[in-house]
């Protein structure tokens, strides 16, 4: 290798060494001024953090004074609210003390209320008037009302609300109907009634009613005592005791004359069915009505006089529909004696409170005119709104039974009442029952038992003078249920030949001689058909209306069944 060629070498060598000086001092000039760079920012993190120390104990500061302020401002605030109430309490104090409490030399009769308060001078005429008025009679003493209050009252008002005068006079004038309302109520307490002579019980055995002798009552005399009160106020003496007079009153009936007016003043008859189950449970029922008696004022209740209609109690098992189906029910049956009852009572004149139409039209009366009961639901109620006792009479006997009131009549000779029931509407019937028969030919039907329709009744009372018509008017309202019909058919394909050709049902519905289509006994409330809508609960009671109502007239009414009423004697 030639010199040159080294000393390029070397000379390479040396641009090497130079150039890799150059890298290094600038590597280290460029980590020099990293270093610096970082140098500065740390210095200048410190400087923000020594700054921080001065701002934080200014804002503590600040804090402090704004929380001092606000302590001041409250306390201030308070100090000039207790001083208000304060302020505002001693001028109530002070207006109430100038309301009540009078400067002015003021006088009640002879009793000074100068300086006193309202409740201090009430106190003081109390005082000087103390009211203990007694009024006796016989050995009994009734302590009579304070009527010096409101008289107090009303002038202790004048004088505290007005400018008041030297001078008042305790005036009681006016007092005359106050006096008047307190001497009745001693009168309602020492009154008493006088009894008129009347049945007051029953001897089944002999079939005979025994008779309660008359009594004589007392009335206070009202007049008299009240007067005498008007006249022990007028002096100021309010500690009379003042005797009551009482006059003695004779009854207007005396024992003689009820045994001679007492009568049947309403009686009705219905025809029963052979069904001996069901004629027992009438004879049941109408035995335990047979010489009931009523009070003037008391009210008779069908299910209450009955009782519960119970296998216990001797009730068969008849028929009554349960759900819209004909079911074996102990007590079936006894809605004929309510029904028979009601008619009785409405034509004696006496005050029906209850009564329920049946969900299906009954046979045994016209429909409209008939009193569905049900032990612990519907019932049948009517009130003796007669000034006498009286007794109901019951009998049944070979399917006919009979219902009486007995009593002093009530109606006015030659009055009558009735009833008078026409249908207004006719509803469907439910949607038919189907049973299968195979003895039939493929799709052929046989009526079994024909539809019956539903129905709505309106129902009058009619009022006859003499036979002649004066009064035909609402008396209330009755809605039937219809019964589905029952066809026989056959929709398998197959026919068996029957072994009975004649037991095909009665195509036609008819029903057995005197059998009865109503409800019985312990009846509810049955689903309608789809046709219907919805279904039906046993009719709202029907209260009558508070006018007298009398027996039917012998010449009967179209409508009302008179082939079932019997003779109106009840002893027969």
């Amino acid at each position: 290798m030639s010199q040159v060629d080294n000393r390029q070498r070397g000379g390479g060598r040396t641009n090497s060494s130079q150039n890799e000086d150059k890298r290094n001092t600038q590597g280290t000039s460029r980590r020099t001024s990293q270093s610096y760079r970082q140098n500065g920012s740390n210095q200048l993190r410190r400087g923000k953090k020594r700054r921080r120390g001065p701002q934080y104990d200014i804002t503590k500061v600040l804090l402090g004074i704004i929380i001092a302020v606000i302590s001041v401002i409250g306390v201030m605030a308070a100090v000039k609210l207790v001083g208000s109430g304060k302020a505002k309490e001693t001028e109530v104090i002070s207006s109430t003390v100038q309301q009540t409490e009078l400067k002015k030399d003021v006088k009640i009769e002879d009793v000074s209320i100068t300086g006193m308060s309202r409740e201090e001078a009430r106190d003081a005429i109390e005082k000087k008037y103390q009211w203990q008025i007694n009024i006796t009679y016989k050995d009994d003493e009734y302590k009579f009302k304070n009527l010096l209050d409101k008289k107090v009252d009303a002038l202790l008002e004048e004088i505290y609300t007005k400018d008041p005068k030297e001078s008042y006079t305790l005036s009681l004038d006016g007092m005359e109907e106050d006096v008047k309302a307190e001497v009745k109520a001693i009168a309602e307490k020492w009154d008493v009634q006088a009894k008129n002579g009347s049945i007051s019980g029953f001897d089944k055995k002999t079939g005979e009613f025994t008779y309660a002798g008359e009594q004589n009552g007392v009335v206070i005399d009202q007049d008299k005592l009240t007067a005498d009160l008007l006249a022990q106020l007028k002096t100021k003496n309010f500690q009379a005791v003042i005797p009551a007079t009482g006059k003695e009153v004779a009854p207007k009936i005396t024992e003689a004359q009820a045994k001679k007016l007492y009568k049947t003043i309403g009686t009705y008859g219905t025809t029963t069915t052979s069904n001996s189950e069901r004629n027992k449970n009438i004879e049941l029922a109408s035995n335990a009505l047979d010489g009931l008696i009523l009070k003037p004022g008391e009210e008779f209740s069908f299910n209450k006089a009955t009782g519960e209609r119970s296998s216990a109690k001797g009730y068969r098992p008849a028929g009554a529909y349960l759900n819209g189906v004909l079911v074996e029910e102990p007590g079936g049956g006894v809605c004929q004696v309510s029904s028979t009852l009601y008619n009785a009572v409405v034509f004696s004149g006496l005050t029906t409170t209850e009564r329920h139409a049946h969900s299906y039209e009954p046979s045994y009366v016209t429909p409209g005119e008939d009193a569905m009961v049900s032990f612990g639901g519907p019932d049948m109620k009517f009130v003796n709104s007669s000034s006498s006792a009286i007794a109901i009479r019951a009998s049944f006997s070979k399917q006919k039974l009979k219902i009486s009131i007995v009593g002093i009549p009530i109606l006015e000779d030659g009055i009558t009442y009735s009833m008078s029931s026409k249908k207004t509407a006719e509803l469907d019937a439910p949607a038919p029952n189907y049973e299968e028969d195979q003895t039939l030919q493929p799709n052929e039907q046989k009526i079994v038992k024909a539809e019956t329709k539903g129905s709505r009744w309106v129902t009058n009372l009619v009022k006859k003078k003499d036979g002649v018509v004066t009064s035909d008017e609402f008396f209330h309202n009755s809605t039937y249920r219809g019964k589905p019909a029952t066809i026989k058919r056959n929709t398998s394909g197959v026919v068996v030949p029957g072994t009975n050709p004649s037991d095909t049902g009665n195509p036609t519905g008819s029903q057995n001689p005197g059998e009865t289509t109503a409800p019985h006994g312990n009846e509810v409330p049955v689903t309608p058909s789809a046709t219907e809508g919805q279904q039906e609960k046993p009719t709202a009671p029907e209260t009558q209306p508070t006018k007298p109502q009398g027996p039917s007239d012998n010449g009967g009414d179209a409508s009302s069944a008179t082939e079932n009423i019997v003779p109106p004697n009840p002893m027969n």
